[in-house]
């Protein structure tokens, strides 16, 4: 069994954090890692972010100081360059001067940081989650959950209807910055809960909409905050998971509410910056329960970090990939559902998508995550009809580039966004100014995937199902359709198809150089 040794760092609003751990191959999953060492070094960075919009000198050399530190712990592992992770959160998301100290950073330390957006936070949260729950808490897969993590800078939360993602948020909604914009407006001593109230409010309703909050059964806090009230207030369900009763949990709230920061620090044993934003998270995530119907909060003893690691360590797990895209393609359908799309149509298409994808590996040289783009494309290609139907290509463009689907990150709507601009009308062209500001190889992406899908789309010109499956059978010079029906099913009229594939086959020819023809 061999064993990798990795490091994950990842600076966020509060603090800069260290995992090593070893990775281990040629083991089933679920044992795939195990962490050997932990790091935290407190760092305001929101504090500067949130405030003015950039990190400040004296930030940039406390977080400088912090790695180069733990670039000499590391060194003491012998962990190659190549095995150690660098990651940022919310504060360096909004940073202005981000780049600037980025660079400065792999300069000085060799580190080289990648920004992780809200919806790849989620990802990485849901996959820690997950392992944290395992099979001991049946309610969260059974019934509606919500996952709420409540950070410095942000909140990401995921709605669960019976396991399958419904919708995944990243807002900006985090301790540091309500606390910066909150005392600029009223000072210090202002209390927090008619703001928040006021802010929350708009934020559930937003919420409701996708899931009646009122049916969710099981609220997963994840975040310190939520880990000392279940250190506190709460029972073991595993060694990776705490259960806090609701009334309970509301009680340690009440509690400590008029707390001070000296306090919190002298009680619980924290650090300034963690008391400074402790109760306010506290009561951000009480508010999100007095919504809820949930009995129970499930509180997750794992990070951002140790997603990571599952997600390294689970990098081959077919099964986990496969679950993931499920998830991917219920979060678009979801998403389809709030403009109500035609689900049949659209699921269907997708459903060819794939039968034809398959069929032409050879030909098309994509992998499995162009696969689950192009699935989430087919599924979502007629949204735009919700606003108009007369070009309803570009208001689909303009709904998928501006939404947010669980799993995937800004790039890759970016992509599926131009397949659905492009599953109809003209071809893309160098006149398409957000085709053009796609990189070159995500530009032959978006052909090839559109191309698949003009044809799908056509094999279902109708709206009405007809042809039920498909097989592909490549000849030298073109690919043949053959169409079935359901078993039992009578004759069926395919001149609506056949003039569909007449049209829309012409960008497959372009860009594969074979004939579609429909049998």
């Amino acid at each position: 069994m061999a064993a990798t040794l990795t490091a994950i760092i990842e600076i966020g609003s509060t603090g800069i954090r260290l995992h090593v751990a070893e990775i281990y191959s040629n083991i089933g999953a679920g044992s795939a890692w195990k962490v050997l060492d932990r790091a935290v070094r407190p760092v305001s960075l929101g504090r500067d972010v949130f405030t003015t919009g950039v990190l400040s000198r004296e930030s940039m050399l406390e977080c400088l100081a912090v790695l180069q530190n733990f670039r000499e712990l590391l060194s003491g592992w012998s962990i190659e360059d190549e095995n150690i992770h660098a990651i940022a959160t919310s504060a360096l998301r909004v940073a202005r001067n981000r780049d600037v100290f980025i660079d400065r950073v792999r300069q000085e330390t060799g580190f080289s940081f990648s920004i992780v957006e809200g919806i790849e936070e989620n990802r990485l949260m849901y996959l820690a989650v997950r392992f944290a729950l395992k099979q001991d808490l049946p309610l969260f897969w059974r019934a509606n959950s919500m996952i709420v993590e409540i950070g410095g800078g942000s909140t990401e939360i995921m709605l669960l209807r019976r396991g399958q993602m419904v919708a995944a948020h990243s807002l900006k909604l985090g301790t540091i910055m309500i606390t910066q914009r909150s005392r600029h407006i009223f000072g210090k001593g202002f209390f927090y809960e008619r703001y928040l109230n006021e802010n929350i409010k708009n934020t559930l309703a937003m919420l409701n909409m996708d899931m009646d909050l009122n049916r969710i059964r099981t609220l997963v806090a994840a975040g310190s905050d939520a880990r000392l009230a279940a250190d506190k207030a709460g029972r073991d369900l595993n060694e990776y998971c705490k259960i806090i009763e609701r009334d309970n949990f509301i009680a340690f709230v009440d509690k400590v509410r008029n707390y001070s920061i000296e306090d919190c620090i002298r009680e619980f044993g924290i650090t300034y910056t963690d008391a400074e934003g402790l109760l306010l998270g506290l009561f951000i995530l009480k508010l999100f329960l007095e919504r809820t119907g949930a009995p129970i909060i499930a509180v997750p003893l794992v990070t951002i970090r140790d997603g990571y690691l599952i997600d390294l360590a689970s990098g081959v797990d077919s099964s986990l990939q496969d679950e993931f895209s499920s998830q991917i393609i219920a979060s678009a359908v979801n998403l389809g559902r709030k403009f109500h799309f035609d689900e049949a149509h659209g699921c269907h298409v997708a459903q060819l998508c794939m039968t034809i994808f398959d069929a032409l590996l050879n030909e098309h040289g994509m992998n499995t995550r162009h696969r689950v783009l192009l699935e989430t494309a087919a599924v979502l290609h007629d949204i735009g009809t919700y606003i108009k139907p007369s070009g309803h290509q570009k208001h689909g463009q303009y709904i998928v580039a501006n939404s947010e689907i669980f799993g995937l990150h800004q790039d890759e709507l970016a992509i599926i966004a131009n397949v659905i601009n492009s599953h109809r009308g003209d071809p893309p062209s160098q006149s398409d100014i957000d085709f053009m500001m796609l990189q070159r190889e995500d530009r032959v992406c978006v052909l090839k995937l559109a191309s698949i899908l003009r044809v799908a789309d056509a094999l279902d010109r109708g709206h009405t199902q007809q042809i039920k499956k498909i097989t592909v059978e490549r000849r030298p010079e073109t690919v043949v359709l053959h169409a079935g029906r359901a078993a039992g099913g009578h004759g069926f009229d395919l001149s609506l198809e056949l003039m569909g594939i007449e049209e829309k086959g012409r960008l497959f020819q372009d860009v594969f150089g074979y004939k579609v023809i429909l049998n």
